[in-house]
């Protein structure tokens, strides 16, 4: 009985482990965590082998995005020293057989589908963009919030902010002026992955295209990021609203309470189309 126990043990252990592991993908659409979002429905583990077992708010969702999310989630849980492999299985979608067989084949998308219109890599990249500037409108109202001013915002280089558990510190013209962790973090976190900050010395905001702002173009920028933050936002909202449909009125874990945030969602569809063109008329 002792073995049961412990084998027992360690099984819930390794299982706890993959899950850590699969916080790390997000749905590309969201940037929100697939376990945070409640789309796994099983992780079986066999020795060294494992299969997770995950499904989409709708089964129309694009194959793109659930093509990234099984390559992820497949590449996150064989980066365990112990997994020999790991097998992905999408549930319920429209193209569940082809990504299913694709992914765990080690094929490309585009010999998946080959009559895809662009590859997965530029698809990514956008999406990763259209998620740093939604962080980034964050992080500049915390700190125009804050009672920093725009000429201070824009000049901000990556040495004037630290990280203290709870609290962020900004060097502000020898002056730190202390604000909330959380915005700050994940805007880092996303620009940082980017490629777009990666020195001390790098100028932190900046343009949808990667450039420098003006101090007063920074308003500009604010009403061109609010854009991804909405389409983001609408976009969890409707997913949000499919997911508890196939879940029940109470949502996936019976706690009645939405999975995404739909605060930056104010009902406006003519504002799901995002440009990243900087206009004087804005």
């Amino acid at each position: 009985m002792a073995g049961s126990r412990s084998d027992a043990g360690g099984h819930a252990e390794r299982t706890a482990t993959v899950r850590e592991r699969l916080d790390r993908v997000e749905d590309p659409e969201l940037a929100r965590s697939i376990v945070e979002l409640d789309y796994i429905d099983a992780v079986d583990i066999d020795g060294g082998r494992v299969e997770v077992r995950f499904t989409l708010p709708t089964a129309w969702c694009s194959p793109a995005f659930a093509w990234m999310m099984a390559t992820d989630a497949r590449d996150e849980v064989e980066s365990l020293d112990w997994v020999r492999m790991a097998r992905v299985v999408l549930c319920d979608h429209m193209h569940s057989e082809e990504i299913t067989t694709g992914v765990n084949a080690r094929d490309s998308f585009g010999e998946t589908f080959p009559d895809a219109d662009g590859d997965v890599a530029a698809v990514r990249a956008a999406i990763a963009d259209k998620a740093r500037v939604s962080r980034q409108r964050e992080a500049v109202h915390t700190l125009l919030d804050a009672g920093v001013d725009p000429e201070q915002i824009v000049s901000l280089v990556r040495a004037d902010l630290t990280l203290a558990g709870e609290e962020a510190h900004v060097d502000v013209g020898g002056l730190s002026i202390v604000v909330d962790a959380e915005p700050i973090a994940d805007y880092l976190d996303r620009v940082t992955t980017s490629g777009h900050v990666t020195d001390d010395g790098d100028t932190l905001f900046l343009t949808p295209e990667g450039d420098p702002i003006p101090a007063d173009q920074l308003d500009v920028v604010q009403k061109r990021s609010r854009l991804a933050s909405v389409n983001m936002g609408g976009q969890g909202a409707v997913c949000d609203a499919l997911h508890r449909a196939r879940h029940g009125p109470d949502g996936p874990d019976g706690s009645g309470t939405p999975t995404v945030d739909r605060s930056t969602y104010d009902g406006d569809v003519n504002e799901f189309t995002s440009t990243w063109t900087l206009s004087g008329d804005d």
